[in-house]
């Protein structure tokens, strides 16, 4: 972090502890985020996952793109079925009503952020001590389990439970790769273990396999 904010611990700033003690500095921070990432374009490895997207459902084939990330760049790229394990900056809940709305102003106009209902409003991303969502999880396993290759890109595959999606896979049947600049516990399991940038690696191995 830069600036102001590089005197904050992220570790207490994304909790419900941190947001009850403090709910404007929370959004303020996340605020600051979500100005990142307004001015953030798609990477390679973002684009070139969106047209792999395309060129298989061009041939009545699925893919699923499940994602850790909150920025929702895959989204910009221009990838559909995407599931958002950690749910996004761009969605905010109501802790009174569970209300959700998309919020793309940014910055915000005021802080926290307040509900019709009178409650604060909350971010919808996963917090340290959270469990991830429930329909999220749902619709991995589904595709785990339907899945023929399976692709893990730029994750230490050390964080539960994504980190036993791959073994998932594996027992499902699926072929595996791994595409990470450092070695990870799956670096063995993986039938193919890809080290370097995924910016550099995922265009590459997508023009070269799939002709895309």
């Amino acid at each position: 972090m830069d600036g102001l904010w590089s005197k904050f611990d992220p570790l207490e700033l994304a909790t419900t502890e941190g947001f009850a003690r403090d709910p404007e500095v929370v959004t303020r921070w996340y605020d600051w985020r979500r100005e990142k990432c307004a001015a953030a374009e798609p990477n390679a490895a973002h684009l070139a996952l969106a047209r792999l997207e395309l060129h298989l459902a061009a041939q009545k084939r699925v893919f699923t793109l499940l994602t850790q990330n909150v920025d929702r760049l895959h989204q910009a790229a221009g990838s559909r079925n995407v599931i958002e394990l950690h749910g996004t900056l761009w969605i905010w809940r109501c802790i009174r009503c569970g209300v959700e709305r998309e919020e793309r102003d940014v910055p915000f106009r005021e802080y926290p952020l307040r509900c019709p209902c009178g409650g604060v409003r909350r971010p919808a991303v996963v917090w340290f001590g959270e469990m991830l969502p429930k329909d999220a999880i749902q619709q991995a396993r589904s595709a785990l389990e339907t899945c023929d290759l399976f692709f893990s890109i730029g994750t230490s595959a050390m964080v539960e439970p994504v980190a036993s999606f791959i073994h998932n896979a594996c027992h499902h049947g699926a072929r595996t790769v791994e595409i990470n600049r450092d070695p990870t516990p799956v670096s063995n399991v993986v039938d193919w273990s890809l080290l370097g940038k995924a910016g550099e690696i995922v265009p590459e191995l997508v023009r070269v396999t799939f002709a895309v």
